[in-house]
């Protein structure tokens, strides 16, 4: 893994540091996968309207069919197909539609941006080192579905987010960027989440970014 110096922000300690990577980078096409509000998808929409991306959406796949994902793609003018995993008879069915479909949109890197499924071996062969998750914990503390409630419940001072690339190991794998959040003693799970999502926010472009670049 390689080191990165930090970089001090208001509510926040970042590694690597953001500003030697935005804006540039190689121009990519991206697939983003989301289960829900679809606000980390926002994020990087944000950033490539931004020029501080270079890159394009081809297409969000959903799995949840009220994910508020969907409304944001159509507000940003961005292809959302909905994939309900609950229509599939095993997880590797169900990803290997979601290749066919990120490939008939030409996508070239992979974006799970509160991606609640547990992916396989079909996906991670098909997007070898080109798929990329943000998990709110600083890995590799608090693995799961469950990470923000695990952080306050262990007693620990520093929360935070992690952008990685995936493995088949769950939340697991070479990790791009971090950004550690102060634990307050009055947080709840809603406070944490909300503070951590701002970071989320911050660096999953960055890491994308920094992604491309290092292909």
């Amino acid at each position: 893994m390689v080191s990165y110096s930090t970089a001090m922000t208001t509510n926040s300690l970042i590694s690597p540091s953001i500003t030697s990577i935005l804006p540039g980078g190689a121009f990519c096409r991206l697939g983003i996968l989301a289960s829900g509000s679809g606000s980390n998808f926002e994020a990087v929409a944000q950033a490539i309207k931004n020029g501080q991306l270079n890159a394009q959406i081809q297409v969000l796949i959903y799995n949840n069919p009220d994910a508020y994902a969907a409304v944001r793609a159509e507000n940003w003018d961005i292809p959302a197909v909905l994939l309900n995993h609950r229509d599939y008879k095993s997880r590797e069915d169900f990803d290997a539609e979601i290749v066919r479909t990120l490939q008939k949109y030409n996508v070239e890197w992979v974006v799970m941006a509160g991606w609640m499924r547990i992916v396989t071996q079909v996906l991670i062969q098909a997007y070898t080192d080109k798929i990329i998750n943000i998990h709110p914990s600083l890995l590799p503390s608090f693995k799961g579905a469950s990470a923000i409630e695990q952080a306050l419940a262990s007693g620990v001072k520093i929360a935070g987010c992690t952008v990685h690339i995936v493995r088949l190991q769950v939340d697991d794998g070479p990790i791009l960027m971090q950004a550690a959040v102060p634990i307050l003693p009055d947080d709840t799970t809603e406070t944490l989440h909300q503070r951590i999502q701002i970071e989320e926010h911050r660096i999953l472009p960055a890491a994308i970014s920094l992604a491309i670049k290092a292909e």
